[in-house]
């Protein structure tokens, strides 16, 4: 079971580090619920999260990540993760530290995505 996570982790991050957005939606099902902000309503549908990650390529760069799995069961996994970027407009650095809580589907997309992150 840690595999799945570990394996869509991967994905996830990697995909995100190349700036291939489009392959970083691929990791997630077509009616997943989507929370980019934790006390925010979910996405209503995918075309609100297209529009979340189809600006990654253009505005950020020099990422570099790492990731530890904290906690996880059948239904729900917990992902600390940590990134540094490079803002494109502001050419500024970015520190982030984040949580991702994912529940996966059977084909090892996923369903439930909501993240915590703080950024200096």
């Amino acid at each position: 079971m840690e595999e799945k996570y570990e394996n869509w982790t991967k994905e996830f991050m990697e995909s995100w580090k190349q700036l291939d957005w489009k392959r970083t939606l691929e990791t997630l099902d077509k009616n997943v619920e989507y929370y980019e902000n934790p006390i925010d309503s979910p996405c209503k549908n995918f075309n609100e999260v297209i529009n979340l990650w189809n600006v990654v390529a253009d505005n950020q760069k020099d990422i570099e990540y790492k990731y530890e799995i904290v906690s996880f069961n059948e239904k729900t996994c917990i992902i600390n993760w940590q990134m540094t970027r490079v803002m494109t407009k502001t050419n500024s650095k970015q520190e982030i530290d984040g949580i991702f809580q994912i529940s996966l589907n059977e084909e090892g997309k996923c369903t439930f995505f909501k993240q915590w992150r703080f950024t200096k």
